[in-house]
């Protein structure tokens, strides 16, 4: 697909973050666009900046409140995209929704762990099986994974525990490498692509809490400064004297270090996925981090988990070891 013009493009998560600039930078080149995200209002703001960027005419983009893990929500989502754009196809499906958390199953919380896992994993499923009918039909379709660097190497680092999302990132992953293959089979003109993001400048350290919690709130409840307290706890923090206000001002600051600190923005990484649609490029590094921390696994796979090559890859990578690392973009 060498170009988007004329085209339509579903893309989850679209109310913030990756989801907001695929779909600005779809719809500045003439491409249809319906989102879904849980946050009407975060869906509002990118219609507001697509519509100040120009909306070239005979485009539309629609807003629609879904949540990816529900695959009935997706469906419904499905049907009024179907009728608010007039189509019986699709051609572009980027499955790019995605919440971080639960990263232990052995201390965290089993709600927030399979939270995590069903909206990283489930969304993408669930959007291929709800959407493929409509792919089908079209003259040429492709459809976007979004996986990460935790889809080839799962870890934040040996002090934090990460295996929510890093199991539902592997999943995706090794789901579009197999679809490789299904597609070429038994649909040829659908292609497909699974894209892994380094650190990329996004909320959603900020916004995962709130879907997880279902809130819109800044403010930390009195049971998330508990969790806060005892992941400071492992990582060797003695917690316990920390007043409320200096985690909560902690947490504003990690989350506002990973949006605004990030070695590429949203918008950067949105080129780069929608150039490697354009290319039909079935595997999608974003970021040089992605790039040397794919190369270091690979050269030394037995020492992945280890603390000095974490070391080695914060230092190639140009990550500081006391900030957040790897992606949980979206």
């Amino acid at each position: 697909m060498k170009e988007f013009a004329g085209k339509l493009a579903v893309v989850t998560g679209g109310g913030t973050g990756m989801g907001r600039e695929l779909a600005r930078q779809l719809i500045a080149e003439g491409c249809s666009v319906a989102m879904c995200d849980v946050s009407d209002k975060n869906m509002a703001q990118t219609i507001a900046l697509a519509e100040a960027d120009g909306v070239p005419q005979g485009c539309k983009i629609t807003a629609h409140v879904a949540d990816v893990s529900d695959e009935a929500a997706l469906v419904r989502f499905r049907d009024e995209m179907a009728k608010a754009h007039d189509a019986d196809h699709l051609h572009l499906l980027f499955n790019n929704a995605g919440i971080g958390g639960g990263g232990s199953i052995v201390a965290d919380d089993r709600a927030e762990w399979e939270r995590t896992f069903n909206v990283c994993w489930g969304g993408v499923y669930f959007g291929v099986r709800t959407f493929l009918p409509m792919l089908l039909a079209a003259s040429e379709a492709h459809i976007v994974n979004t996986s990460s660097i935790n889809g080839f190497w799962a870890s934040l680092g040996p002090h934090v525990s990460h295996t929510a999302y890093a199991a539902a990132k592997f999943a995706v992953k090794g789901f579009t490498e197999a679809l490789v293959t299904d597609l070429r089979l038994n649909a040829p003109h659908v292609k497909c692509s699974v894209v892994m993001p380094g650190h990329i400048g996004t909320s959603i350290a900020a916004n995962s809490r709130k879907v997880i919690r279902g809130t819109e709130e800044d403010a930390l409840t009195a049971d998330e400064l508990a969790r806060a307290r005892l992941r400071m706890t492992r990582a060797g923090i003695d917690a316990a004297a920390v007043p409320d206000a200096a985690i909560q001002a902690m947490v504003a600051e990690q989350a506002r270090r990973f949006l605004e600190d990030a070695p590429m923005t949203a918008a950067e990484a949105a080129t780069v996925i929608l150039d490697g649609v354009k290319a039909e490029r079935w595997r999608i590094l974003v970021g040089e981090d992605a790039k040397i921390i794919d190369r270091m696994v690979r050269e030394a796979p037995d020492q992945a988990y280890e603390l000095d090559f974490f070391q080695k890859i914060a230092a190639a990578a140009g990550w500081q070891l006391n900030g957040i690392v790897g992606n949980r973009q979206e």
